[in-house]
């Protein structure tokens, strides 16, 4: 599995780096969620709205509420105030150097709530299936990379 941890890691999240540009990235953040169960259920989109309500332009990034409903519908049986964590959000940033791929950790859920072990089972779910679709991604550039 590659590793997917990166010198933006804020702690709080999973990140990897994206061989693609912004606009493949997103597409295959897209692809690889619904790899892992995901369906997105948002977007919003930085650039855009920060464009039409502040005026102000920033590089492109755009922020996928990503969900895996029986994973949800488990956190929210234990504990009904896991609604204000989800969904997942994984958010697809264009940085100078390339394009960046961050994903709220799930085992920060745990810290917040105090529904036990139901809760605790569901975040490491979640979190080794984003784990997955970070070290798939990253591998696209070895696979990239190997046959150029």
């Amino acid at each position: 599995m590659t590793d997917t941890t990166s010198d933006v890691t804020s702690g709080y999240t999973l990140t990897a780096r994206s061989p693609h540009d912004y606009d493949a990235t997103v597409a295959r953040v897209r692809e690889l969620l619904g790899d892992a169960g995901f369906g997105v259920l948002t977007e919003i989109d930085l650039k855009a709205t920060l464009k039409a309500k502040l005026d102000v332009d920033v590089a492109p990034q755009v922020i996928l509420g990503a969900c895996r409903p029986q994973l949800a519908h488990q956190a929210l049986a234990a504990d009904p105030s896991v609604a204000a964590l989800l969904p997942c959000n994984v958010v697809v940033r264009e940085e100078a150097d390339g394009v960046v791929v961050e994903a709220f950790d799930p085992q920060v859920m745990i810290s917040m709530t105090d529904a036990g072990q139901a809760v605790c089972e569901v975040a490491e779910d979640a979190r080794a299936r984003l784990q997955q679709m970070l070290a798939a991604l990253a591998d696209d550039g070895a696979r990239t990379d190997g046959a150029g």
